[in-house]
């Protein structure tokens, strides 16, 4: 059966690992998670359920959707329970994207058929938030007034900006109560891409009574990167790349993080990563398993070379990754196989 497994998973996903030091060439392109989905349907693999739910959220003080995928056991063994992994989506994203454009349930079907634990994916609308307390509550005018083009302001604003406990309380809350979870931390983890990858790594450090792994696709994982430039010494970036980040940083999205981050060191440092991990290694707080990937082309690889190299000097341990890629959907459904795998060796033994 575990051979059956890593064949699976292979199919899934991109079989070439990289590290930072060895810049790869690219291999032949593996087949998408969709045909190999589809080609596992095709032999009679038992499929899951996806379903959307809407709750009320207290923190947020809004009604929010939430995409929740079911294993296929789920309605057959009444009284089983079952291991939650949280996935997040990235900026301008919302509830449907792992789904529609990852094919994440279909992943998530072929790899149960070839022996992967099972467990439940629960998969939340969460705005343009980074997953945190707003460092300015700002109130629902102003909201409406600094929203990136695109986005709906009916949808996209909340009352009370508080998207950390919206995720750990609202969401994990609903999930304990309208399904058969095994609802403790050693069964919970995040996964999450771009913007959700921070989420899902900073709650995890955030929270660590709550999650006990989290894994992050491309994520924003040295925000300080987008900071005031009179606290934060900026990464070395390529000229091609400090580009990309120069537009991050300097359009409507930076505007937003600044926001949301804060104006001082204080308020970004409260926020980052790293600074999260020092404060629970201070305590003597266990520390959740973390996992990261980038594509070698994305914008974004140095954010998380920075932080592998800060884990590393902290001999704090991080399952690290770079494949051929950018900051895209056809990476990430390339790798999600991959984060799936491991968030399911850790909370679905």
């Amino acid at each position: 059966m575990r051979r059956l497994f890593v064949m699976a998973l292979l199919l899934t996903s991109a079989p070439h690992r990289a590290t930072a030091q060895s810049r790869p060439s690219a291999p032949p392109r593996p087949a998408a998670p969709r045909a190999s989905a589809r080609r596992a349907a095709a032999r009679g693999t038992a499929t899951g359920t996806v379903r959307t739910d809407t709750l009320w959220a207290q923190a947020l003080g809004a009604r929010k959707a939430l995409v929740v995928y079911l294993p296929p056991s789920y309605g057959k063994q009444k009284t089983r329970r079952y291991p939650v992994a949280y996935y997040l989506h990235g900026a301008g994203g919302n509830e449907r994207n792992w789904v529609e454009k990852a094919a994440l349930a279909l992943v998530m079907d072929s790899l149960v058929a070839a022996g992967m634990p099972e467990m439940i994916i629960a998969m939340p609308d969460a705005d343009d938030s980074y997953y945190t307390t707003y460092n300015t509550l700002i109130d629902l005018a102003t909201c409406k007034k600094m929203l990136p083009e695109g986005m709906n302001p009916d949808h996209d604003c909340v009352a009370w900006p508080h998207y950390d406990d919206y995720i750990a309380f609202d969401i994990v809350r609903h999930m304990d109560a309208a399904y058969r979870t095994r609802a403790d931390r050693a069964h919970r983890a995040l996964g999450g891409l771009s913007m959700g990858g921070y989420g899902a790594v900073a709650l995890a450090l955030q929270y660590p009574a709550l999650f006990s792994a989290a894994a992050s696709h491309s994520g924003v994982l040295w925000p300080l990167e987008r900071a005031p430039d009179a606290f934060v010494k900026v990464l070395p970036h390529p000229d091609s790349v400090r580009v990309a980040i120069n537009w991050i940083r300097r359009g409507p999205r930076g505007e937003r993080a600044r926001l949301i981050f804060g104006a001082d060191s204080a308020a970004w440092f409260a926020r980052d990563p790293v600074h999260m991990l020092d404060r629970l290694r201070a305590a003597g707080t266990p520390l959740p398993a973390l996992f990261a990937d980038c594509g070698t082309e994305d914008a974004l690889i140095e954010e998380s070379r920075a932080f592998r190299d800060a884990l590393a000097t902290r001999g704090v341990p991080l399952a690290y990754h770079e494949w051929p890629g950018d900051h895209s959907w056809p990476y990430w459904r390339d790798h999600v196989a991959q984060s799936l795998a491991w968030v399911a060796e850790h909370i679905a033994k």
